[in-house]
């Protein structure tokens, strides 16, 4: 299991996230009191979803040998009223809304385009956000 070590100082929001060799830097906007080193936790969680996105139906398309030549994913995150979403369990109060839009190059057609769509709700990150999800938080010893 790869570990992942955040650590920042506690005067303000910049961070340094340390995955195996890999060093990317977070922080929240100057607006939100941030000095903008580097993206907002949601931007990662955003990235995140879009890159396993992107890789999930490239590696589809490569077995299914379909001539995809690239791939581009969009994505937003807001918090909406419950009310408003229709086929959504929760009813009242706010959600957390993704909004997804996958741009596909190459000379695919259109029952190629309707599968890639399905198959890129089945990439690994979305299950696991879409999915019950348990936290275990304890101080370090």
């Amino acid at each position: 299991m790869a570990i992942v070590v955040v650590s920042g100082n506690a005067s303000g929001f910049a961070q340094e996230i340390e995955a195996g060799r890999h060093r990317i830097a977070a922080d929240e906007p100057a607006a939100a009191g941030g000095t903008d080193t580097g993206p907002s936790p949601y931007d990662l969680l955003l990235g995140a979803l879009g890159a396993c996105t992107s890789m999930t139906v490239a590696m589809y398309a490569r077995r299914k040998q379909w001539p995809l030549e690239r791939v581009s994913v969009r994505l937003q995150h807001a918090r909406i009223h419950a009310e408003d979403c229709a086929e959504c369990e929760t009813k009242e109060g706010l959600l957390d809304q993704i909004d997804l839009t996958i741009g596909l190059e190459g000379p695919l057609d259109a029952d190629q385009r309707k599968r890639i769509l399905e198959i890129a709700d089945k990439c690994p990150v979305h299950r696991t956000l879409t999915s019950e999800i348990r936290i275990v938080t304890r101080a370090a010893d």
